[in-house]
């Protein structure tokens, strides 16, 4: 299967765009390439022919009386979670969504389906539980969500749940494979740097694998570097767009404040301190909820990149996110940057924010690739073993 070629654009907009959660971007710039979830759209015919017809009406938000006809049918693996339910939530309000299952281990999984059945969007939500139900929550399905493993707590790095989250994970692709192989996988399961390679071979190994439809879900990271951005320099956060590169685990996340737009001038100070805040967020907010959770309420909100997949499945021709998946832009096979998300997944891998990079963010990018290779290794070594004994 082709993997799709990395490009670089220049995009102009100008645009307003009310999503779910009533946030509303009113902002021009002009960069290499911008986040589609505040609906940014242009008003002029970038390079590449990238130009596309204005879609506001397909927001995930009621303060539209005119929406797009519910057609999509999304699963979610691991629904009774501290990020699968309110992530189920936010899904259960997207006018695109027609089927929502919501499958765990968890028995009350079917309780969660039947309190969302209550709300009044246009989606049926249907509950499974135990693994005799695991394929038939993946019948018919356009999207899966993989959340399910545990979270990690106060001490623990995404590395340390790669013993136990791989055998969760390896188990639900297997199913995913054999049930609906075309569906989009997001894979939101840490460590994400291991668990999207797990996933990989396991497509490999079922003879299944396209590279256009396995997304690591890294959009925590640009949502807190915009939030924390936003901040630090007094602006509106629906107006800030920072690109996040390389992984989703420590010293991998590498935010480029270079490329921040609007664009911004940064202290060699402001600059340290703010991709360290970011590369520790998901432990600044286990302690500070003391061991009783992590970062769930921030991840769920990140469902931004599965309503970004909708729209481009829908038809939007403008839909940018950044994502972890199967890559060329570096020496890596797997990395995080910008793609451009169509009706087939990944239509282009975005390669221009990674130049005319400056010489801190050049360093720690040569600096995180030792240990982004090394946990993508320890996925694919780990499928491999299994596969052989």
């Amino acid at each position: 299967m082709q993997q799709p070629q990395p490009v670089g654009v220049k995009l102009a907009t100008s645009n307003t765009f009310t999503s779910f959660c009533r946030l509303k971007a009113a902002t021009r710039v002009n960069c290499e390439m911008e986040s589609s979830f505040l609906g940014r759209e242009s008003n002029s015919a970038p390079r590449h022919s990238f130009a596309h017809r204005a879609q506001k009406q397909k927001v995930w938000s009621p303060q539209y009386r005119v929406q797009p006809q519910a057609s999509f049918k999304v699963a979610i693996l691991g629904a009774a979670g501290g990020i699968g339910q309110p992530l189920s939530l936010l899904i259960k309000m997207s006018p695109l969504v027609s089927t929502l299952y919501l499958y765990d281990i968890a028995a009350h999984v079917k309780g969660i389906a039947a309190d969302l059945s209550h709300c009044n969007t246009p989606s049926q939500v249907l509950g499974f539980t135990g693994t005799s139900q695991l394929a038939n929550s993946l019948k018919g399905v356009d999207v899966v969500v993989i959340t399910a493993g545990v979270t990690a707590k106060p001490g623990m790095t995404r590395g340390d749940l790669f013993s136990i989250n791989v055998i969760i994970v390896k188990t639900l692709v297997e199913a995913v494979a054999d049930n609906c192989p075309g569906a989009l996988i997001h894979m939101i399961s840490n460590p994400v740097n291991s668990t999207v390679p797990i996933a990989a071979e396991v497509m490999k190994q079922k003879g299944v694998y396209d590279p256009k439809k396995l997304f690591g879900i890294t959009t925590l990271d640009v949502v807190r570097v915009n939030t924390f951005v936003a901040q630090k320099k007094n602006l509106k956060v629906v107006d800030v767009d920072v690109p996040v590169v390389g992984g989703h685990d420590g010293i991998t996340i590498l935010p480029l404040l270079s490329k921040t737009r609007p664009s911004v001038s940064f202290t060699d100070e402001e600059v340290l301190e703010l991709t360290v805040r970011i590369q520790n967020a998901g432990l600044e907010v286990v302690e500070a909820k003391a061991g009783a959770g992590s970062a769930t309420l921030s991840m769920a909100y990140a469902a931004r990149f599965l309503e970004s997949s909708l729209r481009a499945l829908d038809g939007d021709e403008s839909v940018y996110e950044c994502s972890f998946v199967q890559s060329d832009v570096t020496d890596l096979p797997f990395f995080a940057s910008r793609v451009k998300l169509g009706k087939k997944g990944v239509e282009a891998v975005i390669s221009s924010e990674l130049q005319g990079l400056t010489e801190f963010e050049q360093k720690a990018l040569l600096a995180l690739k030792p240990e982004l290779k090394a946990s993508i290794e320890k996925g694919v070594t780990f499928v491999q073993k299994q596969a052989a004994a």
